[in-house]
């Protein structure tokens, strides 16, 4: 019998999760660096070690937070709706939003308010997962059902449903240019690839879980 993983152990992983694949979307150039959500900072620790960058982070978990302050510059606890007004104008030269945007009620507003965090030119960097992941859609096409988990795409949690043309509609509405939108953490199912190939390719993010999304301020 296959045991499903309790809540503190989702907790456990979600927090940790260290998000390596992400890193090589944010630009080189950007050495002023907020993580939102940053859970227990390491993907933020990351960066500070791979691009000697000053991060910040925000977390909404106190216990969390506490962690990521030992490992980044400035680490701030709550809610970042609440928090945003604290940060300084025009300070940072990028965002980081790893499945973070979906957790908001109004995402776009969330996203047109940091245009005021951001250096001239400055960048959102964010995974968002993908409501057309194949998994997904068996459930809602096949067995005809949409139930709430405590983790991935139906993680109850999760206030917005993407895909990757909304992805792009939500940050050009804030403001960006959205320089980069592509599928990431892929599975690797014969089924998704006969899918994308008899639909000509019009199927082919069904094997995406997430997208990542590189927007640049206009």
């Amino acid at each position: 019998m296959i045991k499903k993983p309790t809540n503190e152990k989702m907790q456990e992983v979600y927090y940790s999760n260290l998000r390596v694949e992400m890193a090589r979307f944010v630009p080189q150039e950007c050495q002023r660096i907020l993580d939102v959500g940053c859970s227990e900072g390491h993907f933020g620790e990351l960066l500070k070690k791979n691009r000697k960058a000053e991060v910040w982070g925000v977390e909404l978990s106190a216990e969390a937070g506490a962690v990521a302050a030992t490992r980044l510059d400035k680490v701030i606890t709550g809610d970042f709706t609440a928090i945003l007004a604290q940060l300084p104008s025009n300070y940072f030269d990028c965002l980081v939003f790893n499945d973070v945007l979906e957790h908001f009620t109004h995402p776009d507003d969330i996203l047109a308010r940091c245009v005021s965090l951001l250096s001239p030119g400055g960048y959102i960097i964010s995974s968002i997962p993908n409501v057309r992941y194949i998994g997904n859609l068996v459930e809602v096409l096949i067995h005809k059902d949409w139930e709430y988990k405590s983790g991935g795409i139906l993680d109850r949690t999760h206030y917005r449903f993407f895909t990757r043309k909304s992805i792009i509609r939500m940050f050009s509405g804030a403001g960006f240019e959205v320089l980069l939108c592509t599928g990431i953490n892929p599975t690797h199912s014969f089924k998704t690839w006969l899918l994308g190939l008899i639909t000509l390719g019009h199927m082919a993010d069904v094997k995406y879980l997430e997208f990542a999304t590189v927007a640049k301020l206009i």
